[in-house]
């Protein structure tokens, strides 16, 4: 008799605990996914405009001054050990470079390297470069181009990539060849002649 008596109920409350079950998983789910994906949503395509892309070369002269009453490379940071080591293995500088048309230090300034470089191999010349280009003139300025690379300095030419950019260069890959145009060892000063190709809309 107490089995009997007890289905009767249960099987009127099952369903609509399961009715009620189902719709506090679907608010909590709806309540998770909108919280932890607030800050993103997915874009269809051709909302951004984009035009159509091309390549671009660029070409300037990049203004290494350490030496000087107003260097625009300075030591910000330096090992111990750096001191004694051949290749000045630990030492950082941030720099804010110019960059010219020509090699001449009075040629026409078109924009900035602004970042650091890190002496970062204990067996040769060797920096890693964290750059932005900043480009200060023609339909260029206010752009900007990212570089994060080696840079193995008494090679003849280097090769960096272009991870990014801003302004006129949003969305932009590509690559930059270094070559030493002129470089004093006793100061540290260089002139170095850049060629940068960039795939960008």
């Amino acid at each position: 008799m107490t089995s009997q008596s007890i289905k009767p109920p249960m099987a009127k409350i099952l369903p609509k605990l399961i009715v009620f079950l189902a719709i506090f998983i679907t608010f909590s789910t709806v309540a998770v996914d909108g919280e932890s994906h607030s800050f993103s949503k997915t874009l269809p395509p051709g909302s951004m405009k984009l035009k159509r892309e091309k390549v671009s070369h660029l070409h300037f002269y990049f203004h290494d001054t350490v030496s000087g009453r107003n260097p625009t490379a300075i030591t910000v940071a330096q090992a111990e050990s750096s001191k004694t080591s051949p290749t000045t293995f630990g030492r950082m500088r941030m720099i804010d470079d110019p960059l010219t048309e020509s090699p001449e230090n009075t040629s026409k300034i078109v924009g900035r390297a602004q970042g650091i470089y890190g002496f970062a191999s204990q067996s040769e010349l060797g920096l890693l470069m964290t750059l932005n280009y900043a480009f200060t003139e023609g339909k260029y300025n206010g752009s900007t181009l990212s570089i994060v690379g080696r840079n193995t300095v008494l090679s003849e030419v280097r090769e960096m990539p272009v991870v990014g950019g801003s302004g006129l260069f949003r969305f932009a890959r590509g690559y930059a060849l270094a070559k030493t145009h002129w470089f004093d060892p006793k100061s540290e000063d260089a002139v170095v002649e850049y060629n940068v190709y960039v795939i960008h809309y």
